[in-house]
């Protein structure tokens, strides 16, 4: 199916998770286009929201040709075909540090005077509209792996047959609405699919702040 738009594939995958209401689980989004689909889960499940940041990291001389992913701790998942592009480990290292930066700078934008929530002994649920290849998520499902969720769930409205394969390595449970044979743009999935600035996240994430948990 074609998605209305980003909120109502988090209504959708809100009624696939409802299991979770009540146990006040942390739903943490990877901006930016996520962000407005984890504000709606995490209000229909009663849970917390929070960003979980991760950055692709560009190819040398193909900037829009992703080689993997770094999170916030410098850790990164490279794409099977990084090796064969014969990538020199001194523009990783170099790439990875650019990106790093770029994911400090939103952490201060995006929880200013906090850290991160603490996933720790929680449910937590990593969502994001699309999956494409995967190295993004999978490097987000490790990030928060390594915080100890007492269960952790992977969850979009669509993904590739590639990712889910990745997925389902990396997290407990996996929901995905729409696991397509061919896959191309997470954009076609969508009837309305607008850019999300930084200036609404940050205001998704102070309105869920300021509506906490029951």
């Amino acid at each position: 199916m074609v998605f209305e738009s980003r909120e109502q594939a988090a209504f959708l995958l809100a009624e696939r998770l409802r299991a979770y209401r009540g146990q006040r689980p942390l739903v943490l989004a990877v901006p930016r286009g996520a962000v407005c689909m984890g504000a709606v889960l995490a209000s229909a499940l009663e849970g917390e929201l929070d960003v979980v940041l991760v950055h692709k990291l560009r190819a040398p001389h193909q900037p829009e040709l992703a080689i993997g992913a770094v999170d916030e701790t410098g850790l990164v998942e490279l794409e099977p075909h990084a090796g064969q592009l014969g990538v020199a480990e001194r523009y990783l290292e170099a790439e990875r540090e650019l990106q790093l930066q770029t994911l400090r700078a939103r952490r201060a934008a995006y929880s200013p005077g906090r850290d991160a929530i603490d996933a720790a002994g929680r449910v937590v649920i990593v969502v994001d509209d699309g999956v494409a290849t995967g190295a993004t998520m999978a490097a987000a499902l490790r990030a928060v792996r390594a915080k100890r969720p007492a269960r952790l769930v992977a969850a979009a409205a669509v993904a590739s047959t590639e990712a889910m394969e990745r997925l389902r390595r990396a997290a407990d449970e996996v929901t995905v609405l729409e696991v397509p044979t061919a896959f191309d743009a997470v954009s076609l999935w969508f009837e309305s699919f607008p850019q999300v600035d930084d200036e609404e996240v940050v205001a998704l994430l102070r309105g869920a702040r300021a509506q906490p948990p029951t």
